[in-house]
């Protein structure tokens, strides 16, 4: 059944209203007609089944059939601050980290990005990888589209993780050096209803000085496992740990 999202407005007590490009979605792509059903999320934690009642150019009209409770969401906030890739990384970020739970995502600047957010670009930037978590978002049955933020400066993101409960940094030194406990011990901790901010460097990973700046501000550095994986490859990683660990172990 067809998924999608609106805002909190549009969602009454016994009636949805689809507006936006979902509604031409709905009416030529799909070719849905009166007396056909959809699910419907709110982006606050109501989902609904509903069924479509009038359609037209600009909305369609539904009255709710049943309240849903899908339980899709990771049993903690998780967000990935992402130093900036080349290329389409961040869309892949957005795709597949919506599909593995990602709560928020948060470019920011390090030492050794190559690519570099002009003010003006940034907006439209953020669209795109707003877009793309949601399409992501309906396709995986989340109850919420995760928040895409502007990028920010690597001193803005240390002055972040005291806003968390956990931080843990996908540091390639500690790789190298065997670690392997780290991740583990942090997920043995949390809790639910807890923050965790995944933090990962750009393509040449993130420098021994900004290493110590997050460790100072309380952040936990990590190894991958024992092999060197990508910068798009780490939070997928990251995030599929959390979920077996706190959904399939418990």
């Amino acid at each position: 059944m067809q998924r999608y999202f609106v805002n909190k407005d549009q969602m009454l007590q016994a009636t949805v209203t689809v507006t936006g490009d979902d509604v031409k979605h709905i009416a030529r792509v799909m070719r849905m007609q009166a007396g056909d059903e959809i699910i419907c999320s709110n982006n606050a934690g109501r989902t609904v089944r509903a069924s479509i009642q009038h359609v037209t150019e600009t909305l369609v009209t539904c009255d709710i059939v049943e309240e849903l409770e899908p339980k899709t969401e990771l049993p903690i906030r998780v967000t990935v601050a992402q130093g900036l890739p080349k290329g389409d990384k961040l869309e892949l970020l957005a795709q597949k980290g919506t599909e593995l739970g990602v709560n928020h995502i948060q470019p920011f600047a390090a030492s050794r990005s190559i690519v570099k957010w002009e003010a003006k670009k940034a907006k439209k930037k953020v669209e795109r990888l707003e877009k793309i978590a949601k399409e992501a978002a309906e396709q995986s049955y989340r109850e919420k589209i995760p928040s895409v933020a502007e990028s920010i400066s690597f001193a803005q993101l240390v002055q972040q993780v005291k806003n968390y409960t956990h931080t843990v940094v996908a540091y390639e030194e500690s790789a190298k050096s065997g670690e392997a406990s780290a991740l583990s011990n942090v997920l043995n901790t949390v809790k639910e209803g807890d923050s965790l901010l995944v933090i990962v460097g750009p393509e040449g990973g993130l420098s021994e000085t900004e290493a110590t700046e997050l460790t100072a501000a309380g952040a936990v550095l990590c190894g991958l496992g024992p092999r060197i994986i990508r910068t798009e490859t780490a939070p997928l990683y990251v995030l599929a740990a959390i979920s077996y660990h706190l959904e399939l172990m418990r």
